[in-house]
Formats: C-alpha cells, structure tokens, sequence
C-alpha cells in the first residue's frame, strides 16, 4: 500500500501490506494551508505485531486529489449514502 517499488508484479505481492488505521493531528503548516502534517496509525495487515505511528507531511494538492478520490468509491459504494 505504502510502497512505491520498481519491482515486478510478483516482488510487489509479496512485500508487506499495511492497513492505514487512523490519521491524528492532520493540521496546516502554514497561514497558506499549503501543506499539512500528522501521524498515520497502521498496522501490518493480517499480523498481531502493535500498530505504528509514522509522521507525514502532505501537500495541499494531493489532499485534495485523495478526497476526490475518496468521494468517488464513497458514492459508488453500496454502504454509502449522502
């Protein structure tokens, strides 16, 4: 989910899969609101191992890319309804 290898297909599958759990703190860092920091909760899928905590910091620009994204498959979900 996370990684952005330049492997095949076969290397890609076998590298860990991680479940984004929650995010925390997501705050602007500027009067601009250019860019945002906070923490990703995560947890390595199907692994009792403890969840981590891992600092971002993301631009304005794919925030907005992810929420349109995000509206999308909420819209085309069954379970979803405005």
């Amino acid at each position: 989910m996370f990684s952005h290898g330049t492997g095949n297909r076969k290397e890609r599958m076998a590298e860990p899969e991680w479940e984004l759990l929650t995010v925390r703190g997501l705050g602007m860092t500027d009067e601009r609101a250019a860019e945002f920091v906070g923490t990703f909760v995560i947890h390595r899928a199907g692994s009792a191992e403890p969840v981590e905590q891992v600092q971002v910091r993301i631009k304005r620009s794919v925030l907005e890319e992810i929420s349109g994204t995000l509206k999308r498959l909420l819209a085309r979900s069954t379970r979803y309804t405005r």
